[in-house]
């Protein structure tokens, strides 16, 4: 399984998300956007890995590719049936705290036994760049991005339940990142 180039993963994700769901669309191509620019903060492999999980990360929304209303187990199963990279499949399977939302989704056992985890600064850079971008590719601080994903839910909602239980966890892979992203600024 080989890596695909960030113009494959684009092309891939604008198919399979633009015309069906446009606004998640355009979510996607600002997250792809911000990994791009920050994965220079990365060693060029674990780079180019963000930059392609980042621009494929929410492909399991394609009304094409449901199969258990889990997004990111639905577009790491996709992505590997296809003969994606194994890497970025698995960081597309686990972004943003995923792993939390398969405990509300009774999923959890399903992704770790099809997927391995990795914590890494790669996968706070995923998470990064998806919870500082807006539903409509807006930047937001991640406290806002959290506060609008409750508020689109509602309260009852399990995007809800698992979004306020991986805010501990969101918030400190974006402050890691945010951090690495500083030591690089010119002083």
């Amino acid at each position: 399984m080989t890596l695909p180039t960030v113009a494959e993963a684009r092309s891939l994700a604008q198919y399979l998300l633009e015309d069906a769901l446009p606004r998640r669309w355009s979510h996607v191509q600002a997250v792809g956007a911000k990994a791009e620019r920050i994965c220079r903060m990365l060693p060029s492999s674990d780079g180019s890995a963000l930059v392609v999980a980042a621009w494929l990360h929410d492909v399991g929304y394609s009304p094409t590719l449901v199969s258990t209303g889990f997004h990111s187990l639905d577009g790491a199963r996709w992505l590997r049936d296809h003969g994606f990279d194994n890497r970025v499949t698995a960081l597309v399977a686990y972004h943003s705290c995923a792993r939390l939302e398969a405990v509300e989704r009774n999923l959890d056992a399903t992704l770790t036994d099809e997927f391995p985890r990795e914590d890494s600064p790669t996968a706070d850079a995923l998470c990064y760049c998806d919870m500082t971008t807006g539903p409509d590719g807006q930047d937001f601080e991640a406290a806002d991005r959290l506060a609008e994903i409750r508020s689109r839910y509602g309260p009852d909602h399990l995007v809800t339940r698992f979004i306020t239980k991986a805010e501990p966890e969101i918030l400190a892979a974006v402050r890691r990142t945010k951090q690495r992203i500083s030591s690089l600024q010119p002083m």
